[in-house]
C-alpha cells in the first residue's frame, strides 16, 4: 500500500511540473527539472535550431554564483565530460557574464575551466543572462545543432545543467560545484517535441522517494508506536489484554516495510558508482541487523520461569530504546543526503513530536499513577492498624469495676 500511494503521488506531482518561465523570452516550452530547483524553457525553430531558457530560484544570502547548461553528444546517456556548455557567471555588479565552455575530462581532474572560443559542432548565436534579485537568474541562448542526428536529435537531446557556489569572476572560471545527489542526477534525455525527460537519475530518484518513505513509516513511524504500546498498555499504567499482539503487530509491519526500504537502499547504493555516503550505509547495516535481533525474540526468548529473564528483558529493552534514537539520526541524515521539499523534514518532525508529546504525558500519568498509589499502599496499613486499635479500646462505661 505505501509502494502504491508513493508511486501514485510520485506521477502526480510528475504530471503537474510543467511551468511558465520565470523570465520569458518568447519562449512557448517550459518543464521543471528534477534537481536543483531548475527550470527549462525552449522554442524549437527547425530540427536543428532551438532556443533555451535555464532559470533558477535564489533567495538569501546563500545564492548560486555560476549557472550552467549544455548539450552533450549522443547516442549514449548524457553525461558531464563532452558537454558543450553555456555558463553564467555572477559579477559584482548585479549581471551574469555569459560564455561558452568546452568540459573535457581534465575539468574532473580539477583542472582550470576557461572559456572557449566556439564549439566544433555546434554554434550558439545568441548568449544572454539575466538576474533579479531575490527572485532568479537565468541563462538564454539560441543553438544550431549539427546535422549528425546519432549525435544531436531534438528527440532525444542529452542535456545536463548545474549550479555552482565558488566562482573566479574576473577569469570566468566557476569553481568546482557541490558533489550531493542533487548535481550528480543533473542530466537527462529529452525530446524537445513531446517534453518527456527519461534520465538514471530520474529512475534513482523515484527510487529514493520509494525508499525513504518506506524507511520513515517502518522503522521511523511503526517501531516506536509498537515500544509506546509495550511500555505503557502491558500491566502499568494501563492494562490491554491486547497489548502483545498490538505490539508484535507494529514492530512486524514496521520490521517489514523497514527492511523492504533497506534492501532499496543496498541496491541504490550499489548501482550508484559517483557517489557514496558511508555514514547513512553503516547506521543502516547496525539498525537492520540488531533489529533482526530484536525480531528473533518472538520464538528465541526466554520463558518467564528462566533465571535470566531479567537480564534479558533489560538488554532487550536498552537495545530497542538505542535503536530508536539511531534510527531518527539516520532518517535525519537521510533526509539531509536526498534534499527534497521542506514538507519531508518537517512531516517526520512532527511524527517525533507527536510521539515525544505522548511518551512524555504517558511517563507523567505513569509516575503520578504510581507515587498516588505507593502513598495509599503505605497508608492503609496505617488505617488499618488504627481501626485495630479502636477495635480493642475499652468503651466507654465498660471499663473494669473497681473492688
Amino acid at each position: 500500500m505505501t509502494l502504491t500511494i508513493s508511486s501514485f503521488l510520485f506521477t502526480i506531482s510528475e504530471q503537474y511540473s510543467n511551468c511558465s518561465p520565470i523570465n520569458p523570452m518568447n519562449i512557448t516550452n517550459c518543464k521543471k527539472l528534477i534537481t536543483l530547483g531548475a527550470e527549462f524553457g525552449w522554442n524549437i525553430h527547425s530540427n536543428n535550431q532551438i532556443d533555451i531558457l535555464l532559470s533558477i530560484k535564489i533567495s538569501g544570502d546563500d545564492r548560486a554564483k555560476w549557472l550552467a547548461w549544455g548539450v552533450n553528444p549522443g547516442p549514449h546517456r548524457p553525461k558531464m565530460v563532452g558537454t558543450r556548455a553555456i555558463i553564467g557567471i555572477s559579477q559584482p555588479n548585479g549581471t551574469l557574464a555569459v560564455r561558452k565552455y568546452n568540459i573535457t575530462s581534465d575539468t574532473r581532474l580539477g583542472c582550470r575551466l576557461q572559456p572557449s572560443q566556439d564549439f566544433d559542432d555546434v554554434i550558439v548565436k545568441t548568449m544572454k543572462g539575466d538576474v533579479q534579485a531575490d527572485k532568479y537568474m537565468s541563462i538564454f541562448a539560441t543553438l544550431i545543432l549539427p546535422p549528425d542526428p546519432a549525435a544531436y536529435n531534438i528527440s532525444k537531446l542529452n542535456h545536463v545543467w548545474q549550479v555552482g557556489f565558488e566562482a573566479d569572476d574576473v577569469h570566468l572560471e566557476p569553481k568546482m560545484h557541490s558533489t550531493a545527489l542533487q548535481n550528480v542526477d543533473s542530466t537527462e534525455t529529452l525530446n524537445l517535441t513531446s517534453a518527456r525527460g527519461i534520465s538514471i537519475g530520474h529512475r534513482r530518484h523515484h527510487l529514493r522517494k520509494v525508499h525513504g518513505i518506506l524507511n520513515i513509516v517502518g522503522w521511523g513511524t511503526l517501531l516506536p508506536l509498537g515500544v509506546i504500546i509495550a511500555r505503557y498498555y502491558r500491566r502499568y499504567p494501563f492494562h490491554c489484554q491486547k497489548w502483545y499482539v498490538l505490539h508484535v503487530s507494529c514492530q512486524i509491519v514496521g520490521y517489514s516495510l523497514g527492511t523492504t526500504g533497506w534492501a532499496i537502499g543496498l541496491w541504490l547504493g550499489h548501482a550508484s558508482r559517483h557517489y557514496s555516503f558511508p555514514t547513512h550505509r553503516i547506521l543502516a547495516m547496525f539498525i537492520f541487523a540488531f533489529t533482526t535481533l530484536q525480531m528473533l525474540a518472538l520464538r528465541l526468548k526466554p520463558t518467564p520461569s528462566d533465571d535470566y529473564r531479567k537480564y534479558w528483558d533489560m538488554y532487550h529493552h536498552f537495545l530497542g530504546y538505542a535503536l530508536l534514537a539511531v534510527i531518527s539520526v539516520n532518517i535525519f541524515n537521510g533526509i539531509a543526503i536526498l534534499k527534497p521539499d521542506k514538507t519531508w523534514l518537517w512531516a517526520y518532525i512532527g511524527v517525533l513530536s507527536v510521539f515525544a508529546v505522548i511518551a512524555l504525558g504517558m511517563e507523567i500519568f505513569t509516575w503520578g499513577k504510581f507515587i498516588f498509589t505507593s502513598r495509599k499502599n503505605r497508608q492503609a496499613p496505617i488505617r488499618a492498624l488504627s481501626a485495630d486499635n479502636n477495635a480493642e479500646a475499652p468503651q466507654a462505661g465498660q471499663g473494669p469495676q473497681a473492688n
